[in-house]
């Protein structure tokens, strides 16, 4: 019962802090302009910060050998439930502007502007490293495969995609770069001054409000309107809510991971999905208003979800 009570208590802080995000954007204080400053500084500046601190502050040379072993975990929950995820979308024989959608929406989880929240608010700062190991593994699918999925979905032009520019992308993104500058740091001994870990902790302290800000906004400016329980709506909640947390415990058991690694990746499985899906199908003429459906009614149903899943995860 405590850990369900506790559970509820931070997805009630999640929610709230979205509503502030919607609120926001009903008074008409943030627009497009905003939302995308939000998002700038939460990416390119606040998450890095917290990836410093959050690995400096909790890991130490003996973690770096287990968290090399950990990738295979979140990698394998992700192309297992892409596998699925294809499936089903054959099974249900989606026309082609939302099959690329429903996939890219059910196989991926928001690890970033929900994920690292979220864990903070379930396990505190110390699950940052953890929650970073899952980042690392599901932003390559998400700008690769799941951008390939919408692309192939749309009426626009295809995109041709290169290892080297998908390398390229990956290594200049800002919150890659902060765990990759964090484990150099920790491997080559280096202690930084007081003055910078309080700096940097001042800047990913804001991560947690400032992303559900924004997210709470993307929920309004999406449209509740578009929340139907339109076809493959069931099924991309059974998947996203449901089947990938099992997925992720299942492969946990048979890879040993215990500790707090553990629960950690068994949240971020059991996400909501990636709403820069929606941007994507905008951007490539694919199902728009199926994505912006898929991404609500996840968030909406995370809301019901994880408290369980925290029972569950104390047992």
């Amino acid at each position: 019962m405590a850990a369900f009570l506790n559970a509820v208590a931070a997805v009630a802080m999640i929610f709230a802090l979205m509503a502030v995000g919607i609120f926001l954007g009903r008074l008409g204080w943030i627009g497009e302009k905003e939302k995308r400053f939000l998002s700038r500084f939460v990416i390119n500046i606040a998450v890095p910060m917290n990836c410093l601190t959050g690995i400096l502050g909790h890991l130490s040379h003996k973690d770096l050998g287990r968290m090399v072993r950990l990738f295979p975990v979140p990698l394998l929950t992700i192309l297992i439930c892409l596998a699925l995820s294809a499936a089903a979308a054959k099974l249900l024989k989606l026309p082609r502007r939302q099959r690329g959608v429903f996939i890219a929406l059910a196989f991926i989880s928001n690890t970033l502007f929900i994920g690292l929240p979220m864990s903070k608010e379930l396990f505190g700062a110390v699950s940052v490293p953890w929650v970073m190991v899952y980042y690392m593994v599901s932003t390559v699918f998400t700008q690769s495969v799941a951008l390939m999925l919408v692309v192939h979905s749309g009426e626009g032009e295809e995109t041709k995609m290169t290892a080297a520019g998908l390398l390229k992308s990956i290594l200049t993104k800002p919150p890659i770069i902060g765990v990759i500058a964090a484990y150099l740091i920790l491997i080559l001994g280096i202690h930084l001054p007081a003055f910078a870990m309080d700096f940097a902790g001042y800047l990913g302290d804001t991560v947690t409000p400032l992303a559900l800000i924004y997210c709470g906004y993307v929920v309004y400016d999406m449209g509740i309107k578009n929340v139907k329980l339109i076809k493959g709506m069931p099924t991309l909640l059974i998947l996203r809510l449901i089947l990938a947390p099992a997925i992720c415990a299942g492969l946990c058991l048979i890879f040993h991971v215990t500790g707090l690694a553990r629960p950690v990746f068994i949240v971020e499985a059991a996400l909501p999905s990636v709403s820069q899906i929606t941007i994507m199908a905008g951007n490539y003429g694919a199902d728009e208003n199926y994505a912006a459906c898929g991404t609500i009614l996840t968030m909406i149903g995370m809301f019901i979800t994880i408290p369980f899943l925290m029972v569950v995860l104390s047992r």
